[in-house]
């Protein structure tokens, strides 16, 4: 005897694809969590590979590299370059050797003969939780763009004070035309910041390759002025005072942060990588930015 088969009531669909909606509803932010601590694993394994190059420079040339070589005629005065940055330094010893050996570090960043090196994109230098763009266009203080360079999401420890007005003298281990050496450290190197995130939306002129001449980073928010060539290479904590501690609110371009929850990642000078809390003690941020501030650093 034949039987007809009996379908899916409307109400009977309806409710099966209520059930997948709540089970996908349920399944996506662990999906999204899995997602963000493989990313945030791959950047702390970059500034690892970061710090690896950084003693390797060191124990070849006793001392870390410049934070900047531009030629200024007066100390903390206007840098006309070549304006070549730490980053850019580190190439050899980041298996980057036919790359470096394209720039001619005398040579100014900006020179049609770098047109290809500058816009050369490197994982090693870029965050995979951030979607910044493979290349940005550097305004020039002048009017205009100076030239294309490559986005990266890793800046160095300037110190406390704005890298714009202190390149020189600074509080931090990477300082323009000066090279640090451990020995310089005395806060210890497991106290001491040397390189740091930074964050497209948040920070959207950042590089490796170095503070491009005449260069002007615009500010996102409207209280606060251009800043300087410095700042696409370099960052600063600020005074405690500021509350400038990593993710804040206040709109500096120059200030670190990051895409992961609650966090930014860094490289200490021993080596080692930890997580900067969006809530730290803007203190002990502080602190953590100077290389021989003598403060005493607590938990973090």
């Amino acid at each position: 005897m034949y039987r007809q088969r009996r379908g899916f009531t409307l109400i009977e669909l309806l409710v099966v694809i209520a059930i997948i909606s709540v089970l996908i509803g349920l399944l996506l932010p662990a999906v999204q969590n899995v997602r963000e601590a493989a990313a945030r694993m791959k950047c702390q394994n970059n500034l690892k590979q970061i710090g690896l190059a950084l003693h390797n420079y060191h124990s070849a040339y006793q001392k870390f590299p410049m934070g900047i070589h531009s030629v200024a005629a007066a100390t903390n005065e206007e840098g006309h370059g070549p304006g070549w940055g730490w980053a850019a330094f580190l190439l050899p010893y980041l298996e980057q050797e036919n790359l470096a050996r394209q720039i001619d570090f005398t040579v100014d960043i900006a020179d049609p003969r770098h047109t290809a090196v500058r816009v050369t994109s490197l994982p090693i230098f870029r965050c995979p939780s951030d979607d910044g763009p493979d290349r940005i266009a550097i305004p020039s203080e002048h009017g205009g763009i100076i030239c294309d360079v490559a986005f990266a999401n890793y800046v160095g420890m300037g110190g406390t004070y704005e890298v714009s007005e202190y390149p020189d003298t600074n509080t931090g281990v990477f300082l323009r035309n000066r090279h640090i050496r451990i020995a310089d450290i005395r806060d210890g190197t497991s106290n001491t910041i040397v390189v740091i995130e930074r964050e497209n939306s948040r920070s959207p002129l950042t590089t490796w390759v170095g503070a491009v001449t005449h260069a002007i980073n615009p500010p996102l928010n409207p209280a606060f002025h251009e800043e300087g060539p410095p700042t696409l290479v370099l960052t600063q904590t600020g005074e405690a005072a500021d509350h400038r501690t990593p993710n804040n609110r206040l709109g500096h371009v120059e200030d670190a942060g990051s895409r992961h929850p609650g966090v930014t990642c860094c490289l200490l000078g021993d080596g080692s990588v930890r997580v900067i809390q969006d809530t730290i003690n803007p203190v002990i941020w502080e602190a953590l930015g100077t290389r021989s501030g003598g403060e005493p650093i607590g938990d973090y």
